[in-house]
């Protein structure tokens, strides 16, 4: 190792490094298959715009991050406490 060229990690010389573009690593890294972004789940989350009054979001938001994640949580909480919807209505409008 020249003195220009530092070490990548401390205790790891760049010349122990293996040669990677020999001995049939090309073919390999060629037949690696591509992961880009987040895992698939089965059930993804839905996107969706929302109108909360500024006092909930103040709430939410003050716990940092994972503010929606926490919002999903608390509405799961009360779907379980309520149980399935009754009317697909606004509770005004339903007589």
């Amino acid at each position: 190792m020249n003195e220009n060229e530092g070490s990548t990690a401390q205790g790891f010389d760049r010349d122990d490094a293996p040669d990677l573009s020999r001995d049939g690593w090309p073919e390999r890294f060629a037949k690696a298959p591509v992961r880009r972004g987040r895992p698939r789940v089965a059930r993804p989350k839905v996107a969706t715009t929302i109108r909360l009054s500024p006092e909930v979001m103040d709430y939410f938001k003050g716990g940092g991050r994972g503010w929606q994640t926490r919002i999903d949580a608390a509405l799961r909480d009360w779907i379980g406490k309520h149980g399935e919807p009754r009317s697909t209505k606004a509770p005004d409008q339903v007589k």
